[in-house]
């Protein structure tokens, strides 16, 4: 019972001071927001196209463009403007269809298509499928050449009508992609969901280090010390201080849960999974806190290595960086049964691995945590 009450005036202390309350919960739910608007998802490219004077040709190419799947194409007024769009990225690439488009084809003239984008990787994959649309329109030019050049036409016209009329029954190229053995994030994959459960690693970790500073101050206070004073063992401390960081961790993780469900439509998955994940890692974060708080002696060295080794982990564990980077930090192994319990709607079963490796850390951490901490009250 004296355990219980240690920890829940470690809880009470963290909601005094205003500030914990934004970084522990509101700056979590705002990183999310962040995330899943500017990377979640699968958003369309906006392609500008620009056909002023083109003809009816370059407007049959801006139809070819419009019917691309996965794309969304803006009508641009003229080059300056879409070369200034493209430029401050509010256009992902633009396509200036010259003007005289139309006469010059017609006339079996050569005519330059610009394609205008950042030198990126997105720019370079969106220039393939512009490439196709104009290649589909180019094939239609040279099926009409060719026939008005076998006589089986009378004009160009003529034979473009006809390529146009019968390239529907000519067999098109399919292409499946498959994936090979189980893909990392399914594609029903909501816009932020992998932004959510990596922030609540994150923070739960990172709140659960800058924490080692409560302890420091316990004993520097002396608290500590009056504690053990009344009949209070130190392993009752101890559990206690340990204890109350996990409550801290799991008041966090509910907030987080609940608010992301409610505000962004966040699937979790298995409500059993997900409560097995955030009180394991929130034994890991625990037993690293309380470790941590016993190597230092003043705060500012704390609070330093703790935000260092927080966002450190954090980001080599796939909560900064894609989880395809994997190293067998506490993080990855979170965010990996995050990943199938989310992406796949995995079963507390299917996350037992996971939850194997976490258990195992936070065995380790909670040991060296304990057997410092007493070492540093018993002095």
């Amino acid at each position: 019972m004296k355990a219980l009450w240690i920890a829940l005036a470690n809880l009470r202390r963290m909601f005094r001071v205003r500030t914990n309350i934004f970084f522990v919960f509101v700056f979590p739910m705002v990183l999310i927001l962040v995330l899943g608007a500017t990377f979640g998802g699968s958003s369309s490219p906006r392609l500008g196209v620009v056909t002023t004077g083109s003809g009816p040709l370059g407007a049959a190419l801006l139809r070819q463009f419009e019917q691309t799947p996965h794309l969304q194409v803006v009508t641009v007024s003229d080059p300056a403007t879409l070369l200034t769009q493209v430029e401050r990225g509010n256009m992902a690439a633009g396509v200036i269809i010259p003007p005289g488009y139309d006469a010059a084809v017609r006339a079996g003239h050569d005519a330059m298509l610009r394609y205008l984008a950042r030198p990126d990787q997105s720019s370079q994959r969106l220039g393939e499928t512009v490439r196709g649309a104009v290649a589909r329109q180019a094939a239609l030019l040279g099926a009409a050449r060719f026939a008005v050049a076998q006589h089986a036409v009378p004009s160009f016209g003529a034979g473009l009508s006809e390529a146009a009329r019968i390239s529907p029954a000519v067999p098109a190229v399919s292409v499946t992609q498959t994936a090979a053995g189980t893909t990392l994030f399914s594609r029903t994959l909501g816009q932020f969901d992998e932004g959510a459960w990596t922030e609540l690693l994150l923070f739960l970790f990172l709140t659960a280090m800058t924490g080692s500073v409560a302890l420091i101050e316990t004993r520097r206070l002396g608290l500590s010390r009056r504690m053990l004073a009344t009949p209070t063992s130190p392993a009752t401390v101890i559990t206690g201080e340990t204890l109350g960081r996990v409550l801290i961790s799991s008041v966090q993780a509910l907030v987080i849960i609940l608010g992301s469900a409610l505000l962004f439509g966040v699937n979790w998955g298995q409500p059993a999974g997900v409560a097995a994940v955030v009180i394991v890692f929130a034994l890991v974060a625990a037993g690293a806190g309380v470790f941590v708080g016993t190597l230092f002696r003043n705060e500012q060295q704390a609070i330093g290595i703790s935000l260092l080794l927080g966002l450190g982990l954090g980001a080599l564990g796939g909560c900064m960086v894609p989880l395809e980077v994997f190293t067998p930090t506490p993080q990855a192994w979170g965010n990996d049964a995050f990943a199938k319990l989310v992406g796949h709607g995995a079963s507390i079963a299917g996350i037992l691995p996971q939850l194997g490796v976490l258990a195992a850390y936070a065995a380790v951490l909670l040991a060296l945590a304990a057997w410092r901490l007493r070492r540093v009250l018993s002095a």
